[in-house]
């Protein structure tokens, strides 16, 4: 599990993933220590990750610094070996919850490259100033859950719903949203909220923030980050 400590603007994060792969069944295993400058984090992106058509997906955040890699957040199921997720079992404490921490390369790659998920990526239009009281909240959170095991829940403790309750204890102002739960159809939900640049019309930024193809392209590369953000539409200042 991944850990983290903060000395003044420092976070030093233990257990940050950055597996090597070479197939979606066959990679190494690696975790690393990173360290990150909480001054130096500028913005937010939002990740909506597709392994089958239909109302639910996964969805995930990348925090962006000025002065290093982005740093990948993603609130999954850990499953034992030979137990896959289902999600009426998720209803009865049947998956353990996990936070992993990560590059890009590995938590994005994994997805677009060798799973083949239709990945979406979303730049939020928020201050640095609220993208870093989120990482300070998500921070702690990977903490006490790293101190203290729970379990995924489908209803109330899931990716999307996280998500929600974090950007709430940041300041986030609003209520719920039935595409909260069936988040497969959250990016027009966030669109709508404002929480993108609308100045394009919704199908057209939805087709144009798909990353599949410029993942594939990077693959491994160092600027595997840079280069999936480079045909993204750009927000308006």
């Amino acid at each position: 599990m991944p850990r983290a400590t903060i000395d003044g603007d420092r976070v030093r994060i233990t257990g940050f993933r950055n597996f090597e792969y070479r197939s979606r069944d066959d990679f190494t295993v690696r975790y690393e220590e990173r360290e990150f400058l909480i001054s130096h984090l500028t913005s937010l992106d939002f990740f909506v990750s597709y392994w089958k058509k239909g109302p639910v997906g996964h969805t995930f955040l990348s925090f962006n610094f000025d002065n290093t890699l982005p740093l990948c957040i993603s609130i999954e199921t850990r499953p034992e070996k030979g137990e896959g997720f289902n999600p009426i079992a998720s209803l009865f404490k049947q998956f353990e919850l996990i936070y992993v921490v990560g590059d890009e390369r590995d938590l994005v790659r994994v997805r677009t490259n060798f799973r083949k998920e239709d990945v979406y990526l979303y730049h939020i239009l928020t201050s640095p100033e609220n993208a870093r009281r989120l990482f300070l909240v998500y921070i702690d959170r990977v903490n006490k859950l790293a101190d203290h095991p729970e379990f995924y829940h489908l209803l109330s403790n899931s990716c999307t719903i996280n998500i929600v309750r974090y950007a709430n204890a940041a300041g986030r102002i609003g209520g719920f949203d039935i595409r909260h739960l069936l988040n497969g159809f959250i990016d027009r939900y966030i669109y709508g909220a404002g929480l993108v640049d609308n100045i394009l019309p919704f199908d057209e930024l939805r087709r144009r923030s798909r990353i599949n193809e410029a993942a594939e392209a990077a693959d491994d590369a160092p600027d595997f980050s840079q280069r999936i953000r480079a045909s993204l539409p750009v927000p308006r200042p």
